[in-house]
C-alpha cells in the first residue's frame, strides 16, 4: 500500500491524491473508497491506496483513511 494526501475534491464523486516524489496527482472515484464515506474526505486527509491501471492511465485503488 501506498501512502499520500487528499489533494482535491470534486462535487463529482471523485478526486486527486498527492504523492510523495510524483509530480502528478493521482485521480481516485468514490467507489474505490473503503471504510470511509466520500462527504467524510477532507483535503490534506492522509490516505493509504493501491496504484491500479485503467484506460486512462494510473488511478488509486482501495483508497482509506490513515487512521
Amino acid at each position: 500500500m501506498e501512502k499520500g494526501k487528499i489533494a482535491r475534491l470534486t462535487d463529482r464523486g471523485f478526486g486527486f491524491i498527492a504523492r510523495e516524489g510524483e509530480e502528478k496527482d493521482l485521480f481516485f472515484h468514490s467507489n474505490e473508497l473503503v471504510g470511509v464515506e466520500f462527504n467524510d474526505l477532507k483535503e490534506g486527509d492522509e490516505v493509504e491506496f493501491e496504484v491500479g491501471e485503467s484506460e486512462k492511465g494510473p488511478n488509486a485503488t482501495k483508497v482509506s483513511l490513515v487512521s
